[in-house]
């Protein structure tokens, strides 16, 4: 089964904890803090691994997490590091938030690599507290936890040719000529339920990748069939090799076959409009192609579209056709990725500038924000040091005097996450 669509959540390393520790010598019985830091959480990395054309990994596999960082150590030891998690997918593997939908990385060449979720730092160990006035800090400060975020990866795949065309006028029939692929072939709509890829061989020098790109129907645009999983392999292709049914044995008009893709491929992305065409009129083979192929190459001419009479019963053409594709191939730059990529990271929480808000709700101050959680961290409430140290610096990011101006008064509430103090000036 091809699998080109997953789900996945990732959660990077908690940084590790910073320890409250003192210098231990003889006859010394309490020296300075030498708690040491703690060690960085691990991050998620995701690779391309040309090994793989699949993401069927993902199916059984959803939730991936990082090591954590360990704790500090006495004497300022600094703990070990968690290590980095490496996922491994193929390449053309597009990697979206999964909440907003932005395209994060398109990783495209071998050993391409994007850092998805970052590790947590670690936390300061009391050593990093000590002052001139505070000689002995009893407080450190725990790791910061890692970032988590639910992403999905497509897959798009990486082919210089794509055949486009309805069911089963012949698309796989060609890629099993002309290449040593092995899709499925009989004689009924929609055979091939996934992409296949090969690769032509033209001479010692000349080859290219081919892409099989299953049967397309009028409504793919909006994804009626299998639309949207089968059009996205399409935008990877440099050339598209247009193949129809030019017998009409089964009622269908070839002119109108071919104008009802190219319209879902311009609605499905502008762009691939302005994909370079060859056309395939295919089953030359069949006695009553002779006739329509005459009516389809002079309205075809008429669009400035190059038409190549084959068969892919017999191979008649086929060789003639790829060597026309090879050279457009030459004249076509690599193909650059259609959306730009940038590198998107958003908080877990709505901050101001300042990092932190105040909510009066019913008398009630609720402050919130990723500054004062990390100052949270650094604070032991049992140590009367450390409680002067967090008054000074809710003093000094100017939380104080917002409440103020808030009307605050003696006795009210505040609340910060799970705590709440009685205020008093």
């Amino acid at each position: 089964m091809f699998v080109d669509v997953a789900k996945i959540f990732l959660k990077a390393g908690k940084g590790g904890d910073g320890i409250v520790s003192f210098r231990r010598e003889k006859y010394i019985a309490a020296g300075g803090p030498n708690g040491g830091n703690g060690g960085k959480g691990g991050n998620i990395i995701i690779e391309v691994d040309e090994g793989l054309s699949t993401l069927m990994d993902f199916r059984y596999n959803k939730h991936y997490r990082a090591q954590p960082g360990d704790k500090g150590g006495p004497n300022d030891r600094t703990g070990k590091s968690g290590e980095d998690l490496v996922i491994k997918v193929p390449p053309g593997t597009i990697i979206k938030d999964e909440q907003t939908g932005k395209v994060l990385a398109d990783l495209i060449k071998v050993d391409d690599t994007f850092i998805v979720v970052k590790g947590g730092r670690g936390g300061k160990g009391n050593a990093c507290f000590a002052t001139s006035t505070r000689q002995v800090p009893k407080f450190a400060e725990l790791g910061e936890d890692g970032e988590e975020k639910w992403i999905l990866l497509e897959l798009k795949l990486i082919a210089d040719v794509g055949l486009v065309g309805f069911p089963n006028v012949g698309k796989s029939t060609i890629l099993s000529t002309m290449t040593e692929a092995n899709p499925k072939i009989a004689d009924y709509h929609f055979t091939t339920l996934e992409p296949n890829l090969g690769v032509v061989r033209l001479d010692n020098e000349s080859s290219f990748v081919l892409a099989d790109i299953p049967g397309l129907i009028e409504g793919a645009h909006e994804g009626v069939g299998l639309g949207h999983q089968f059009l996205r392999h399409v935008e990877r292709t440099r050339v598209i090799v247009h193949v129809v049914d030019i017998s009409g044995t089964e009622g269908r008009d070839p002119i109108e076959d071919f104008n009802i893709i190219n319209s879902e491929l311009k609605q499905f992305n502008p762009k691939l409009a302005e994909r370079v065409q060859v056309i395939a009129a295919n089953k030359m083979d069949i006695p009553s192609s002779e006739d329509n192929f005459e009516k389809f190459k002079e309205e075809m001419n008429k669009a400035e579209y190059e038409v190549y009479p084959v068969s892919a019963a017999t191979g008649k053409g086929l060789r003639e056709l790829f060597y026309k594709v090879n050279e457009i191939l030459k004249s076509i730059p690599v193909l650059t990725i259609d959306e730009p990529v940038t590198e998107v990271r958003e908080f877990r929480y709505e901050q101001s500038q300042q990092g932190w808000t105040i909510e009066n709700d019913n008398d009630i101050y609720i402050i919130q924000g990723e500054a004062i959680k990390k100052l949270m961290r650094k604070v032991n409430f049992d140590d009367s040091e450390s409680l002067q140290f967090f008054q000074r610096s809710i003093k000094k990011m100017g939380i104080s005097n917002e409440l103020e101006r808030l009307g605050i008064k003696d006795g009210d509430t505040v609340k910060i996450f799970d705590l709440e103090f009685e205020y008093m000036r």
